[in-house]
């Protein structure tokens, strides 16, 4: 059960990715330069105050977590980090491959 979860929440982060990656190229056909939309800014578009607090709960814990790891992440492209996360979902959660052979009780 918690597998098929797992597997959903990476589809839909693929799907989600897949999505940003339509919406940056539109946006950089219309303006005729190259336009990607930041996971920080998506993330601050949706609910600022949630980031702001994310920001102090690391910063308070580990400093050199917000600026080397978190802020590193959040400066991607949006399409690039929901995709990749999808598929290392998707591929750590995949089904295991029936053994061939002997059953196993």
């Amino acid at each position: 059960m918690i597998r098929g979860f797992f597997r959903l929440t990476g589809l839909l982060l693929l799907a989600g990715g897949f999505i940003f990656l339509v919406y940056d190229g539109a946006r950089s056909i219309a303006d005729q330069a190259l336009r990607l939309t930041r996971l920080g800014e998506f993330w601050n578009d949706i609910h600022q105050s949630s980031q702001r607090a994310f920001q102090a709960t690391v910063e308070g814990t580990a400093p050199w977590l917000w600026n080397g790891v978190v802020k590193l992440i959040l400066n991607q492209p949006a399409w690039a980090v929901m995709g990749v996360l999808g598929i290392l979902l998707m591929l750590l959660f995949r089904p295991r491959k029936p053994l061939i052979g002997y059953s196993r009780n």
